[in-house]
């Protein structure tokens, strides 16, 4: 049976959800709700359902709705997810939201313990490891073709420049020092947490540039962060906001190197190389060829179909809570993530220790 839906918040990224499960057999779009009144007729009247202009309202009217899926933005584009993912939650409904899944980690921390309380889903949209290119990767991790790791590397960001910068005027932006980072580490972050586990030791060395200085901006563009793993990894990041033109790997490229081999993914999902590390490689000189599988993929957009069918695929399996892809957990963790970088920024460059995730203790209905 499909599973009967409501969305928040109707701008670009809510209308593209909206088209993604009106492609979707495992989904039934029943209600949309924006507190902009035109957001949600127009809405309503595009995909054929019922709108509302209160959460309250749209859960009391459609009480078979499964799950609220709330893509509101705010500042930082996460300020408006705590308060009707925390409603929802309150009504016993599953909840998908947008990244980041909030705008404050503290917020993030309160909102994952009650969806537990409630022993509801809560998941969030880290759609950016939902690729080809990513699973194909995940294959190369699982059967023992990367061994043990030694180091990550990932570069994320937007193609600029000085020429292509003007001063962002949406108060949701400006003004507002830490936007890329909380609107976007959420999605390099989530991608490394994927492949490499969790991240225990953080340093960043960030700033902007010039021409953001002359301007006024306040944003801190520049991301240079290091990371040390759990399992003993080490690892880096390279994130800026359309400072420069990207360079080799495109606007997306994340590299995992171990003991048995070392794969590239290029441009989130056009495709993935790898190479083994056998006897006799040269230390320097030739590289061996790598083996490439390339999806003749461009379209990002398709990442948002994958990521809303696999929460979809899990609703419906009813799956452990804690076994729900990219789910709050997760979501929070790379929030505490991000929120590390803040402080070692404020700090200087001080290397600093990410705030501890809640302990899973296990659903007793599947352990057994």
């Amino acid at each position: 049976m499909p599973v009967k839906i409501g969305l928040v918040g109707l701008n670009g990224i809510g209308n593209l959800h909206a088209a993604c499960y009106q492609e979707e057999e495992l989904a039934d779009l029943v209600a949309v709700c924006d507190v902009v009144k035109e957001r949600a007729d127009a809405a309503a009247e595009k995909y054929g359902v019922k709108a509302y202009y209160s959460l309250k309202d749209m859960i009391e009217h459609e009480p078979d709705i499964e799950v609220v899926d709330i893509t509101t933005g705010g500042i930082d584009n996460g300020s408006w997810h705590f308060e009707p993912a925390m409603e929802a939650v309150g009504y016993g409904k599953h909840v998908l939201i947008e990244k980041p899944i909030c705008h404050d980690v503290r917020e993030a921390r309160e909102l994952v313990a009650f969806a537990e309380k409630q022993k509801v889903y809560i998941g969030c949209n880290l759609n950016h490891y939902f690729t080809e290119p990513a699973a194909k990767a995940k294959q190369y991790v699982d059967g023992g073709d990367i061994g043990e790791l030694v180091y990550c590397m990932a570069k994320m960001g937007f193609n600029g420049g000085v020429d292509n910068y003007g001063l962002a005027g949406s108060p949701k932006v400006k003004g507002h020092p830490y936007f890329h980072m909380k609107a976007f580490l959420t999605h390099p972050f989530s991608v490394i947490r994927h492949f490499c586990g969790d991240i225990t030791h953080i340093q960043t060395f960030s700033d902007r540039p010039g021409f953001r200085r002359s301007a006024g901006d306040v944003m801190v563009s520049i991301n240079s962060i290091h990371m040390k793993f759990a399992n003993g990894g080490v690892g880096y990041l390279l994130s800026q906001r359309g400072d420069a033109a990207y360079g080799l790997g495109g606007w997306w490229s994340l590299e995992m190197a171990g003991s048995k081999g070392t794969f590239c993914i290029e441009n989130c999902v056009e495709k993935v190389s790898y190479w083994r590390a056998e006897k006799g490689i040269p230390a320097i000189s030739k590289q061996p060829e790598p083996e490439v599988t390339d999806f003749g993929t461009t379209n990002f957009d398709r990442t948002f179909n994958n990521r809303l069918r696999a929460f979809l695929e899990d609703v419906s399996a009813g799956v452990p809570r804690d076994q729900l892809r990219a789910n709050g957990r997760d979501a929070l963790a790379v929030l505490e993530y991000t929120f590390a970088v803040i402080e070692s920024y404020e700090r200087g460059g001080e290397l600093v220790r990410p705030h501890p995730l809640p302990p899973l203790h296990g659903d007793p209905l599947f352990m057994r």
